[in-house]
């Protein structure tokens, strides 16, 4: 992200009007490995590969932000892999992280994982240290300090199921799982901004918080994550949960969040209704359905109906309900950044 983006983001941030107004997208390897034309797994073993996909998506769009920006990760199994997961490397099919907790009695032998050298986190701080001083001559920056949730890595390490009904039958158990992922986090969020301090930004993504009711989120997951997102004082922080996020878009001044990206299947009224005034949506359009498989003017109608499903648009970064899916076209990246333009 250029100097320049970086300022839009955070003039939208604030609340004022841009014209054009904004478009942003999050992007990692599940749309820029394919659309490159690399499999996974030379996007994640060859930084040169890596590098390319990001610099031709900066160059091809330079009107879009990319968020988090050069993001180096693993996938799933980035932050699951310090603990000890396995993790299995298809040719051209996500890697994922097998558990490594027979069950929640086991989490007496868990211990908070090294940041520094533990998993794959290593080999994230080393891609983006080789590649740093090409990313700022080519006018970026690394912005964004990143981390799966605490609800999300706990689920891998035990199995969504066992930790959902863990929730339930075990509460005190669970708390403590929790309480580790989370020290763990806020280590990891803290050790890239030291690494890197031109990060004035965080971006956590968590969909296992829209799994559980009103009673339990606030039990399980608003205490997480208020520590999480005050563990750096940066002006932009950006939370991820496609899944269902009416409960979580009630909490997140309380949580600290001022930028959320969410389910298409939330309205930008319904979400700005529960989420305030103050904060930033990123939304709204269907991503799989429209973004990858429509048409152009599929992606023209869904943005044109987004956009006058508000009276107010300020604070919102106009973007896909979730993150960028595999299959996107550049026609309908275009179509978007047009028809938000007032050009479709």
């Amino acid at each position: 992200m250029t100097d320049l983006q970086w300022n839009q983001l955070v003039r939208v941030l604030r609340g004022e009007s841009l014209d054009p107004p904004p478009v942003g997208f999050i992007v990692d390897c599940p749309w820029l490995a394919g659309w490159s034309g690399v499999t996974l797994l030379e996007y994640f073993a060859d930084d040169e590969a890596w590098l390319a996909a990001n610099f031709r998506a900066a160059e091809r769009f330079p009107e879009v932000l990319f968020l988090p920006g050069f993001w180096a990760e693993y996938a799933m199994s980035t932050e699951p892999s310090a603990f000890g997961c396995k993790c299995v490397w298809p040719a051209n099919e996500f890697p994922h992280p097998e558990r490594i907790l027979d069950d929640l009695s086991q989490v007496g032998r868990l211990k908070k994982p090294n940041c520094r050298t533990d998993g794959m986190l290593p080999f994230v701080i080393e891609r983006l240290k080789r590649c740093q001083a090409r990313i700022e001559r080519a006018g970026h920056a690394i912005r964004f300090a990143t981390s799966r949730g605490p609800m999300n890595i706990a689920s891998y390490l035990l199995g969504q199921t066992d930790f959902l009904t863990g929730i339930k039958i075990e509460p005190e158990r669970t708390h403590r799982l929790l309480e580790i992922v989370t020290e763990f986090i806020v280590d990891w969020l803290g050790h890239q901004r030291q690494v890197f301090p031109s990060i004035e930004g965080m971006l956590i993504l968590d969909d296992l918080v829209g799994f559980v009711g009103k009673a339990d989120f606030r039990q399980f997951a608003l205490p997480y994550l208020k520590r999480i997102f005050q563990a750096l004082d940066v002006p932009v922080k950006a939370f991820h949960n496609d899944a269902h996020g009416l409960i979580t878009a009630g909490h997140l001044t309380e949580i600290g969040v001022n930028l959320f990206n969410f389910s298409f299947e939330h309205s930008l009224a319904e979400m700005r209704r529960l989420a305030g005034e103050t904060v930033t949506l990123l939304g709204n359009i269907p991503p799989r359905d429209v973004l990858a498989q429509g048409t152009p003017d599929d992606v023209r109608r869904s943005v044109a109906q987004a956009m006058q499903s508000v009276g107010d648009r300020r604070r919102i970064l106009w973007s896909a309900g979730g993150g960028m899916p595999p299959g996107v076209r550049d026609e309908n990246v275009e179509a978007f950044v047009a028809a938000v333009g007032g050009r479709g």
